[in-house]
């Protein structure tokens, strides 16, 4: 696991730039080419995530660790706003945080194996970001 570990931390902003200009290329491509509007909701998460693409970047050209705490700040936010879209998909919803005119938060666009959804994949994206960030800390303490 020392092993991992290392490894993790060593490439943990490597990392994390690609997995989240991936996401957010994604998330462009949701919207803007098969034309899925976003919900309040989703667009927040957005707010969480593409900052850290410009964040990364920088921190890698400068070699800059000092993206660890605002990667783990951002993505913790952004956790908590998945939680709560996914919960309103899947769960039984009582008031919605959107606009009757607009995109209804509890709508599913995608549903895979029972629990899977746009909200379920942007949890899983920060918490990833979470725990890759834990392993750079790790590394960078040694």
């Amino acid at each position: 696991m020392g092993k991992i570990s290392a490894l993790l931390g060593s490439w943990a902003l490597w990392l994390g730039f690609v997995f989240a200009l991936t996401a957010s290329a994604m998330t462009l491509y949701y919207s803007d080419v098969l034309g899925i509007e976003p919900c309040s909701l989703c667009w927040w998460q957005r707010i969480f995530l593409y900052p850290q693409v410009i964040m990364f970047g920088i921190a890698l050209y400068k070699r800059d660790l000092s993206v660890i705490t605002y990667s783990i700040a951002l993505s913790l936010l952004g956790v908590a706003f998945a939680i709560y879209n996914h919960a309103l998909q899947v769960l039984p919803s009582g008031t919605l945080p959107c606009p009757a005119q607009g995109v209804s938060c509890a709508q599913r666009f995608v549903f895979e194996f029972g629990y899977i959804t746009f909200p379920m994949m942007s949890l899983s994206l920060f918490a990833f970001l979470i725990v890759l960030m834990l392993f750079a800390r790790k590394a960078a303490a040694k």
